[in-house]
Formats: structure tokens, sequence, C-alpha cells
């Protein structure tokens, strides 16, 4: 595992932000950290990076447990932009990077190959406020990822940004990803941890209310609802034999008490010389995970 949160807790005065939180994030994996505002996810955050401690429990980062060398290991994109905005943008990715233990050399090095990769390099000299939105995510994104982090922690990161640049920052994600680094994701958008995530957790006042690899949790929450197609007309009676959540003239949406009666309403078809073109299972979409299950913890 790159993280292990076993029991982790953290209150502010009589707040409890974090309620005994554990859950593990296996090395390489894309990772999604979910939960409504106010859930917690901003002080785990904040306890994996060493800004704050934990008031109990512990977390281990690539089998040690978090010490004052951890952050050098960890590339850290918050929500809130950090970049000064009367430097240069040059001058400030190379500070940056050596804040992270590179070597100036190094620093300009790496600094090169995003401005070319991106190819921005006509961006050095320019400062962070002249720069839009959307640049000053591109710049930011390059700060996290320029001492090539072990993990990654991505807070909302295509927030401002464009579709062309949301794909940009999106495949360079992956490439880090497919080359070994663990990312983890925090983000709203329910659509981006469906595509890209392995893994989540769902945080909700504090307290782990959801927790696995993204598959096993779609069918843990499938509803055995069946969207079949037809060139025909759907019979009558259908609707006598089987629960129809949704019907046109050529598909209907059938849901079955479980997975073992899924053939029943196709061997009805079949029968009344029905002829199917598809027959798929829906999955409940992360968005109807999400609020299903913050709506079975409020009280959290």
């Amino acid at each position: 595992m790159i993280l292990s949160i076993q029991n982790v807790v953290k209150q502010y005065d009589k707040h409890t932000a974090v309620d005994h939180v554990s859950f593990d994030v296996p090395k390489g994996s894309l990772f999604g950290l979910l939960g409504p505002n106010g859930a917690g996810k901003t002080s785990l955050i904040r306890m994996i990076t060493t800004i704050t401690a934990p008031d109990e429990g512990v977390i281990f980062f690539d089998g040690e447990k978090i010490n004052s060398q951890t952050p050098e290991k960890i590339g850290y994109m918050p929500e809130e932009r950090g970049l000064y905005k009367k430097m240069k943008v040059g001058e400030q990715l190379l500070y940056l990077a050596q804040l992270k233990g590179l070597t100036k050399q190094k620093a300009k090095q790496e600094i090169d190959y995003w401005f070319d990769k991106f190819d921005i390099n006509s961006w050095t000299n320019k400062k962070v406020e002249d720069l839009s939105k959307g640049m000053q995510q591109k710049i930011q994104f390059i700060a996290t990822v320029i001492h090539r982090p072990k993990l990654l922690i991505l807070d909302e990161p295509f927030s401002g940004l464009d579709p062309i640049n949301t794909n940009l920052i999106k495949d360079e994600i992956i490439q880090l990803n497919k080359a070994g680094t663990s990312i983890i994701f925090s983000t709203h958008r329910m659509e981006q941890v469906e595509e890209m995530c392995q893994y989540i957790a769902l945080i909700n006042k504090g307290k782990n209310v959801l927790y696995g690899e993204v598959q096993e949790i779609k069918n843990r929450y499938k509803q055995h609802l069946y969207k079949i197609e037809s060139n025909d007309p759907f019979p009558i009676e259908l609707g006598n034999h089987f629960k129809i959540h949704a019907q046109t003239e050529n598909s209907v949406i059938i849901q079955t008490e479980n997975a073992d009666q899924s053939n029943l309403p196709l061997k009805f078809l079949i029968e009344k010389q029905v002829h199917i073109r598809s027959f798929q299972e829906l999955l409940p979409s992360f968005d109807e995970i999400f609020i299903r299950t913050v709506g079975e913890h409020p009280n959290s």
C-alpha cells in the first residue's frame, strides 16, 4: 500500500472533522476521495501531507509512519491554488522544485521537460497574475508533479479548465499513473470517478461510509435493472408479469427481484416471438450511489 489510514481522528475545538477513518490506497492506483462539502476530506489531506497531525490513529506512507520527509514524496494540488501572483512563472517553478528537494540543475531540466510538453516556453518570464485561470492551472499542475512524487493528491484538478485543457491534464494524469505514480482524486464530479478511479472512499460528516473497488461497489448497489431493446412493439401483458420502470415503443427497463431472474423477461419475450435487439444490465451511476449512501448515513 502506498498509503494506510488507520483509525484517524482530528478535532478542532469541539468539532470532530475526522472521526475514526480507516482505508488503504493500493500502490499504483487511481483512488477517489469523495464526500459532500464539510465531510472532512481537506482535514484528512492535511494530515496525510503532515500539515497537521492526527489527534488519534496513525498514517503510514509506503510502509513507514509519516514523518518530516514524507512531503517530499507527495505532490499536493489544493482546490484553492497557491501560486505567487507577482512572481515570474519560471522563477516560481524553480523555487518550488528546490523546496521539494531538487537541485537547481535538475529543477531546470524538469521545467524544460514540462514546458516543452505543454508547448508553453513563452510563459517563462510572464507573471502568474498575467495568466488566465486555465493557464495558471497548468502551472499549478507542473508545480505539483515537477519533483516526480510517489503520490499525487489532486483536489478538484479540472476546476476552471475548458474541455481541451481538461483532456490535456487528464491524459497527463493517466500517463503518470501508468508510469507508477499513485494518485488520489478529491472531487465532486462523479463522472470523473467512474471514468478514471479504480477505488474510492466516501467520507460523510467525518466518517468513512463507503470504501472499496469501484466496480465491486457498483455491483453491490445494483438494483437488478435491465434494458431491453426490440425491433417489435412489446406485448401489453409484459407489465402484468414484471415491474417496468420505463417503456417506449421499442425499449423497456425491467426490474427483477434478484440476479437469478434476469433471464425471465427474455424468456417471456422470446415466447411471445418478440425480436430482441439488445439486452443489458443497468448499473447505478456514482451520482446515484453517492446520493443513496449519504442519505443512508445522515447522522454519520
